[in-house]
């Protein structure tokens, strides 16, 4: 697949979804919520998240709170929609779990 800044039709998304498996819709953004052993646990995934996502120099928003991250993203350039972008990148943040 390439990757690219074009909006995704509502049906594109649907099929995308399938390939990131525990992430979902919030309105117009794609996101997941991951619960840790501890606060610790979910500062250090968030920064792994971080280094990920600059790699793939496209940036989500954190939530980092006690026990729980929620990362949650949509492309900005796409007029905020979702893009192979935002995809890519919850298959690259799945694969931090191991």
């Amino acid at each position: 697949m390439s990757l690219s800044y074009d909006k995704l039709s509502p049906s594109a998304v649907e099929e995308a979804l399938s390939t990131a498996p525990g992430w979902s819709l919030d309105g117009p953004a794609l996101v997941r919520d991951f619960s840790f052993e501890s606060y610790k646990d979910g500062l250090v995934f968030g920064a792994a998240v971080g280094y990920v996502a600059d790699a793939l120099n496209h940036h989500p928003d954190l939530h980092i709170g006690y026990k729980k991250v929620r990362v949650s993203m949509v492309t900005h350039d796409a007029g905020g929609g979702l893009t192979s972008y935002d995809f890519e990148l919850a298959r690259r943040i799945n694969g931090l779990l191991g």
